[in-house]
């Protein structure tokens, strides 16, 4: 599978009157054409930044401080404003959490989403409305919705309609962020298998931000774990779920219970996340980390190749095997 789009060493900052806030730190990860991948963590662990910084939706005081995204063979935080505009909704689109803060309430559906196809593609001309009305019968909306405001359409409703928008012209990648945040599980269970469905019959790619693991277990086939602006784990949704390596990734499970199987006490992860103005000087998890060690404490562990996938932990090192062996044999005898 080809890259759509590579990250490479993404770095983002915010200015504060207490100093900068490296809410992104050297964020390394790819997307494949037509794979869905999944980020998730706790809140603030710096997803939905880096969403912001790929789709150059970013306001300051934040900025880009350093590292390149490329979709599809072009560089974007090089590209001027206008020049990025044009790739807007024809290569790249988002789709926001709290659909109802993302349209317009004093203007109809028909308006905005012909507004927005028009905005990126003004050739479509009196043809725009056809492809609203396409788009409503894609996401399962009747026709007859497009002459209604926003506040008359359920919570479902709207998301569908902020989908809808988001695949006006056809994009490589899609971002979704929270896409299915506010609804009830069977609206959400709707939405999902609506995107999947979509993604399945137009082929383009997914980045899916979520802080609801089990979810993103359900729809990526590849995940990404974030912990305080580091990624710490990418590995196949199989891989996660079987066999998750990195301790954060290990916690994150253990505080969701399992829909089937015998009942297990559910362990959570004590501690708060650490201060991004100030963070620890090595591992930015080992003050809440049950398994660290003495390298954890001062060297920031790089996130390598590790069994398939990737690892930034130093559990996994040579030295932390060593360590581990040798702490397994004085056990033994």
């Amino acid at each position: 599978m080809s890259d759509l789009l590579q990250v490479r060493h993404l770095s983002i900052e915010y200015a504060s009157p207490r100093g900068i806030v490296k809410a992104v730190d050297d964020v390394t990860f790819s997307i494949g054409k037509g794979e869905i991948f999944g980020l998730a963590g706790e809140s603030g662990c710096g997803k939905s930044t880096t969403a912001f910084g790929i789709s150059r939706l970013l306001r300051h005081p934040a900025q880009i401080s350093g590292g390149s995204v490329v979709l599809d063979g072009q560089e974007l935080t090089t590209l001027s404003n206008d020049e990025f505009d044009k790739l807007r909704w024809s290569k790249i689109s988002i789709v926001l959490q709290s659909a109802m803060n993302n349209l317009n309430p004093v203007l109809k559906i028909s308006n905005q989403l012909i507004d927005a196809i028009l905005a990126h593609d003004p050739s479509m001309g009196k043809e725009a409305r056809q492809r609203a009305e396409q788009l409503m019968k894609l996401v399962d909306l009747p026709v007859d919705r497009l002459d209604s405001y926003p506040h008359e359409l359920s919570g479902g409703m709207r998301q569908r309609v902020v989908i809808a928008m988001a695949l006006a012209l056809r994009p490589s990648l899609v971002i979704m962020d929270e896409p299915t945040t506010a609804l009830d599980v069977v609206v959400q269970n709707g939405i999902i298998r609506k995107i999947v469905e979509l993604q399945k019959e137009f082929g383009f790619s997914i980045l899916f931000i979520t802080h609801d693991l089990p979810l993103m277990l359900e729809m990526c086939g590849r995940i990404g774990i974030m912990y305080a602006g580091k990624l710490v784990e990418v590995a196949s949704r199989e891989q996660i779920l079987q066999k998750p390596r990195h301790p954060y990734t290990q916690g994150l499970l253990n505080s969701f219970p399992s829909l089937s199987g015998p009942k297990q006490r559910l362990s959570g992860i004590p501690g708060h996340t650490p201060d991004l103005i100030r963070p620890p000087a090595g591992c930015r998890f080992c003050p809440r980390c049950s398994q660290a060690i003495q390298e954890c404490q001062t060297l920031p562990p790089p996130l390598v190749e590790d069994a398939g996938g990737q690892i930034a932990c130093h559990l996994y090192s040579e030295e932390g095997i060593a360590r581990e062996q040798a702490s397994a044999a004085c056990e033994r005898s």
